[in-house]
């Protein structure tokens, strides 16, 4: 079992998050707002513009032991759901450090922990790297198998980008 952080270390670990995260932003144009949860949890949300997706939002939360984090990949499928899940599944063998579930209303996520011991700023940079990269490279793959309609807004999306 991995170490109970106590109230002091956690407190250290929160400021060395909020420097990471702050000169992540910095070193990242992609990287839009960073901003902290209001209430008893230590968390934070990163959002950044993307290429694929418009948007990606990745929450850390610091638990006592481990720093949880997870993204919004798309909603529950319309069609095709076996093949969507089958898809994912798939794609987590070539994960490092994060894995896609199904979270509320059967939603696709992709999510990982880090233990606090493990935890530096190289391995927050590349958590943050790796889900954003995984997002942008299955988005619209992942919407071309759950909905009919997503090739079509592709290409209406593709062909305004270059017009």
């Amino acid at each position: 079992m991995s170490d109970l952080f106590d109230d002091a270390s956690l407190a250290r670990i929160e400021r060395q998050i909020d420097e990471w995260l702050g000169r992540a932003r910095a070193s990242h144009k992609n990287i839009l707002a960073i901003d902290r949860a209001e209430g008893d949890e230590f968390r934070w949300y990163v959002r950044m513009s993307g290429e694929e997706k418009d948007f990606t939002t990745i929450w850390f939360t610091l638990g006592q032991r481990t720093l949880r984090y997870e993204t919004y990949v798309m909603p529950a499928p319309e069609q095709n759901e076996t093949l969507l899940y089958e898809t994912v599944l798939r794609r987590n063998e070539k994960l490092v450090g994060a894995h896609f579930s199904i979270g509320l209303e059967d939603a696709i996520y992709l999510r990982g922990e880090i233990g606090l011991r493990a935890l530096n700023e190289s391995e927050l940079d590349r958590i943050i790297g790796t889900l954003y990269a995984t997002v942008e490279l299955v988005f619209w793959p992942l919407l071309e198998i759950g909905y009919a309609k997503a090739a079509a807004m592709r290409t209406q999306r593709n062909s305004t980008r270059t017009a």
